[in-house]
């Protein structure tokens, strides 16, 4: 399975020699790598580099470190969930503003929202309007529970990464959408008129993928994106304006 590294620069030859293996299939998930010791004997290089490159897959989620005498690095299961916290930590750190992120996700949900229309079966479709049916639910005072709806939306955009059956869209959708938008009380809309516009857009969108128009889909998808975000920016400003007026 492995072969001796190359000079110069033996730990990321290391690193990707065990990588590949685990994602080829060579290595599965459970499955324990030779000892250290058999490494470094494999590889001929010294315990200290066969560490750090244990590190540096264990940092990217390829492998578990177990410690004890039955202990050791253990393949793990690389899973959508894994990718996504990998981007949620770089969005992060390259601090993504909403103008990036409108950005984004007019090119991407747009078109995943078209491939949902082409490909979305019966069941899919259902699966869609039974969320709808969670974010219909008002509130006693008649309005839109704003979490419910959050979380609805949310829901809707992944499903649709899921009917467009593209793991890459459903990994960064669950990114960009459970992680940040889903995880940060300030993008979400709290107005009773933005609520009722987000929900008619989602009825709309939903609409579109059921009737297979994937035209239809791309456009109102993006139309929800720009109104989603100008509402946000609206919200935002009356927050900063109450916040003035409350200053002595």
């Amino acid at each position: 399975m492995f072969r001796k590294t190359i000079p110069n620069r033996i730990s990321q030859d290391l690193i990707n020699q065990i990588q590949n293996a685990i994602l080829n299939g060579s290595l599965k998930p459970g499955d324990r790598l030779p000892s250290q010791r058999e490494l470094q004997e494999t590889f001929q290089t010294s315990r200290a580099t066969i560490r750090e490159a244990l590190r540096v897959l264990e940092h990217k989620g390829l492998v578990e470190i177990k410690l004890g005498v039955a202990g050791g690095a253990v393949v793990k299961d690389l899973t959508a969930q894994t990718i996504t916290d990998s981007l949620n930590l770089l969005i992060q750190y390259q601090k993504v503003t909403l103008d990036h992120l409108v950005e984004f996700r007019e090119l991407v949900e747009g078109n995943v929202a078209a491939l949902a229309a082409q490909r979305a079966s019966k069941t899919d479709v259902t699966a869609l309007e039974r969320i709808l049916k969670t974010a219909a639910k008002g509130a006693p005072q008649g309005t839109r529970d704003w979490r419910a709806l959050m979380r609805a939306d949310e829901k809707i955009h992944i499903t649709l990464a899921q009917i467009a059956a593209n793991p890459i869209f459903i990994a960064v959708l669950n990114m960009v959408h459970a992680n940040i938008l889903g995880s940060y009380e300030q993008f979400a809309l709290k107005s009773p008129d933005a609520l009722e516009d987000n929900y008619q857009d989602l009825c709309r969108i939903v609409a579109a993928v059921a009737q297979g128009d994937a035209d239809r889909a791309r456009d109102l998808s993006q139309q929800h994106v720009r109104r989603f975000i100008r509402l946000l920016k609206h919200q935002g400003r009356q927050a900063a304006k109450e916040v003035s007026h409350a200053k002595p």
